[in-house]
C-alpha cells in the first residue's frame, strides 16, 4: 500500500510558431488515480460544515426539502470526519454541535443529535452568505491538516454590501472547497459564482425543490472521496516571458489567474483544491519573446506540487520552436480548439444575458446567436437545449430574435449550465502534442 495517489501530467499543444509569433497554447490534462494517502484502514481526516439557508424565504416546502437535505448530508458523511451544520439567516448560527462548541467528531450518536437539531430549524430573516462563510472558515481553521470542504445552499438574493461579502470571499479564498447551490428562481448566479471562484468549488441550479436531497448526498459523497487536502499547480516561465492565464477548462470552468501566489519572480503556484480519483484539464498561455527559425525553447516549466511539503507529484513542458512552415505553424492543436471554442462560448452566453438583463436587446441577440451556432456547430446540445429557451429564429426573416416570456428559470439554467464543459472526443488519428 502506497502513502501517496498517483498523479499524471500530458500537455497537448502544437509548438510550433510562425516567425514574429509570441503566443503559446497548451492543455495540461491532471489525472488522479485516487488512493490513499495513509493507511487503507485510516482515511484521510476530513473536516465538512453543511451551510442551510434558513431564511423567511424559505418558509413552507423549501425548509422542509431543505431540513431533509442537511439530514442527508450528515448520513452520508462517514465515521471520523469532523462536521458542523450552520444556519444561514442575517447572520450565521451554529446549530450543530451549539453555540459556543466547534467541530465533532462524526459517528452513530453525533449523527442522530445533528438530524435532531436539523429537524427543529425554521425559516425567518435575512440572508447575509459572507457571514455563513466565515462562521464555516472558522470551524475548518480548526482542522488545518483536514480535507476541508462547505456545502451551501440558498434560494435567495445576499443582503450584504458587496464589499463586505467580497471582503470574507477574499479572506477565505483557497482556505477551504465550498460546494453551492441555488434553489428557486430568486437567487443570483453570478453571486455564487463568486463564491465557487473564490472557494475552488462547484455552484449549480437545484430547479426542483424535491432533488435537493439527492444533491446534498451526491455532493457530501464527492467529498468524501477526497484523499488529497491540497494540490497547487506551479508554473515557471522564462525571462522577458508573460503568463496570460492559467485556466482550468475541464470539468467546469474556473480562472486561476488571480489566485497566483509567488514562488520566485518566474515562477507561481495556483490552487487546484483537493482531490480524489479524477481528472481535470487546464489551459496554460505563455507570451514568449520572438525567436529564429528552427530555435526551441522552453515556454514554460509545469509541475504539480503539494505546497506543504514541496513534494512535487507530475511535471512537464511547453515548448516554442519557430518555424517558416505554414503547414507546422498554422495548425491548431485539438484540444487547445475544443476548450478555447468552450471558453468563448462561456463568455458569450455571459455578455448574451448581461445585456438582456440590462435590456440592450440587440447586443443580447447577437451574442445569444453567435452562443447558439457554436453551439450547434460543436454538438454541444445540452447548451444547445438551454439556448433555444432564450433565443429562437425568426420564422420570417430566419433571422435570430430573443424570445418573450423567458422563464426565469431557464436563464439560470444556462447561466449556470454556461460554465460546465465537454471533453473532447477522442479519434483514432494522432493529436498534436
Amino acid at each position: 500500500m502506497t502513502d501517496q495517489p498517483a498523479f499524471t501530467m500530458t500537455i497537448d499543444q502544437n509548438k510550433y510558431l510562425p516567425l514574429g509569433g509570441r503566443e503559446v497554447h497548451a492543455i495540461v490534462t491532471v489525472a488522479s488515480a485516487g488512493g490513499p494517502v495513509v493507511r487503507q484502514d485510516v482515511p484521510a481526516e476530513a473536516a465538512e460544515v453543511i451551510i442551510i439557508d434558513t431564511s423567511g424565504s424559505m418558509s413552507g416546502s423549501k425548509i422542509r426539502e431543505a431540513r431533509q437535505a442537511a439530514a442527508t448530508a450528515v448520513r452520508t458523511l462517514r465515521d471520523g470526519v469532523h462536521f458542523a451544520v450552520v444556519a444561514g439567516t442575517e447572520s450565521a448560527h451554529l446549530v450543530y454541535p451549539g453555540r459556543g462548541a466547534g467541530l465533532v467528531e462524526a459517528n452513530r450518536a453525533t449523527r442522530a443529535e445533528a438530524e435532531q437539531a436539523i429537524g427543529r430549524l425554521l425559516a425567518h430573516g435575512g440572508t447575509a452568505i459572507g457571514s455563513w462563510l466565515d462562521l464555516a472558515g472558522r470551524l475548518l481553521s480548526t482542522r488545518p491538516s483536514a480535507i476541508r470542504h462547505a456545502l451551501l445552499m440558498t434560494d435567495g438574493q445576499n443582503n450584504e454590501r458587496p464589499d463586505v461579502f467580497d471582503s470574507v470571499l477574499r479572506s477565505w479564498s483557497g482556505a477551504f472547497v465550498c460546494d453551492a447551490l441555488g434553489v428557486g428562481d430568486d437567487w443570483v448566479p453570478a453571486e455564487l459564482r463568486k463564491v465557487a471562484e473564490a472557494l475552488l468549488g462547484t455552484f449549480d441550479f437545484v430547479r426542483d425543490q424535491a432533488d435537493l436531497p439527492e444533491y446534498f448526498r451526491r455532493l457530501t459523497q464527492t467529498s468524501m472521496s477526497k484523499t488529497v487536502a491540497e494540490v497547487s499547480l506551479r508554473v515557471w516561465v522564462p525571462q522577458a516571458a508573460v503568463l496570460k492565464y492559467v485556466k482550468q477548462v475541464s470539468p467546469t470552468l474556473l480562472d486561476l489567474t488571480g489566485k497566483r501566489a509567488d514562488v520566485n519572480p518566474l515562477t507561481g503556484d495556483y490552487p487546484t483544491g483537493s482531490w480524489g480519483a479524477e481528472e481535470r484539464e487546464y489551459h496554460v498561455c505563455v507570451e514568449v519573446p520572438t525567436g529564429q527559425v528552427g530555435q526551441e525553447i522552453r515556454a514554460s516549466w509545469i509541475k504539480l506540487v503539494r505546497p506543504d511539503t514541496e513534494e512535487v507529484l507530475a511535471g512537464g513542458n511547453v515548448l516554442a520552436q519557430w518555424s517558416d512552415d505554414l503547414a507546422q505553424s498554422t495548425r491548431i492543436n485539438r484540444k487547445v480548439a475544443h476548450y478555447t471554442g468552450q471558453e468563448e462560448l462561456h463568455e458569450l452566453i455571459q455578455e448574451g444575458l448581461g445585456a438582456r438583463a440590462a435590456g440592450d436587446v440587440d447586443t443580447a441577440t447577437a451574442r445569444l446567436a453567435e452562443a447558439r451556432q457554436i453551439a450547434e456547430n460543436t454538438g454541444r446540445e445540452d447548451t444547445l437545449r438551454l439556448l433555444n429557451k432564450v433565443i429562437e429564429r425568426d420564422p420570417e426573416t430566419g433571422t435570430a430574435r430573443l424570445r418573450r416570456d423567458v422563464a426565469k428559470a431557464d436563464a439560470i439554467a444556462l447561466d449556470t449550465g454556461s460554465v460546465r464543459t465537454s471533453r473532447l472526443r477522442e479519434r483514432n488519428e494522432g493529436t498534436d502534442r
